[in-house]
């Protein structure tokens, strides 16, 4: 799967999920760069991202991840 749809479909989703259309995702993007990115909104993002996909994901997984980078490498690697 394509970085850069995996990239481009990510950011729809967290644009819907935080509702805000200004979201700009990079592999870089922390939590700390999207102002409404919190714990709660964390777990939407991630339901959200396994419902579009069609993936699950484990809770090591997911704390493992320090950017949308990681996240898309996780994604690249399931959804096949």
């Amino acid at each position: 799967m394509d970085a850069t749809k995996i990239l481009s479909d990510l950011q729809v989703l967290f644009r819907d999920v935080l509702d805000n259309e200004s979201i700009v995702l990079t592999e870089q993007t922390t939590a700390k760069d999207v102002e409404e990115w919190d714990s709660l909104t964390n777990i939407q993002l991630i339901v959200a991202v396994e419902k579009f996909y069609k993936i699950k994901f484990s809770t090591p997984e997911i704390s493992s991840w320090k950017n949308i980078g990681d996240l898309m490498r996780s994604i690249e690697s399931k959804a096949k």
